[in-house]
């Protein structure tokens, strides 16, 4: 695994971890900046071919 493919995986579990976490809390307007960022990381993926399991989508 390459060093962009590693650090974009990492950057995709720390989101969906704050996400989680701004959930918990009830900071709903948290909770959505991370799923944005989410969707954003994601997307980025996608692009460069970067499978990223969906198990917390």
């Amino acid at each position: 695994m390459d060093a962009f493919t590693a650090g974009l995986l990492q950057r995709i579990k720390t989101t969906e971890t704050e996400m989680t976490k701004a959930r918990e809390e009830g900071d709903d307007f948290l909770a959505d900046v991370e799923q944005e960022e989410l969707e954003d990381l994601r997307r980025l993926a996608a692009e460069h071919g970067v499978e990223v399991s969906t198990a917390s989508a």
